[in-house]
């Protein structure tokens, strides 16, 4: 038993198991997709939104904040009251540089092809 796609003389059939899984996985997919976060723009309990240099320091304490958040109720690993794209680059940016990710690996490319490991 399957579903016939397409149209025509040209219709291949597709198993019932390979359509429901396809679904299954787009309803499961979804629920990964980002929200809107609609604290942003307004002020927290001391009157201020991080903005850009506050989201490079959180990028940057990410992954020490995220353990702490992992026993304290009270920390979290971003800052939902912020300035929105200036403080998610600064995050972004900040997160990179803690995580590796600048590219560090191909400073260790000489360029001329031969191994580091063979001369």
């Amino acid at each position: 038993m399957g579903f016939e796609v397409g149209s025509g003389t040209s219709r291949r059939s597709c198993p019932l198991w390979v359509c429901v899984s396809a679904v299954a996985i787009l309803v499961l997919a979804s629920g990964c997709a980002a929200g809107s976060n609609p604290m942003v723009g307004t002020p927290a309990a001391d009157g201020e939104t991080a903005g850009f240099f506050l989201g490079l320091w959180h990028g940057f304490i990410m992954p020490f904040a995220f353990v702490a958040s992992l026993f304290l109720d009270d920390v979290s690993i971003y800052e939902v009251h912020n300035s929105g794209g200036w403080y998610n680059l600064g995050y972004l940016i900040g997160l990179a540089g803690i995580l590796g990710g600048g590219g560090s690996a191909a400073a260790y490319d000489s360029g001329d092809g031969e191994d580091e490991d063979s001369r």
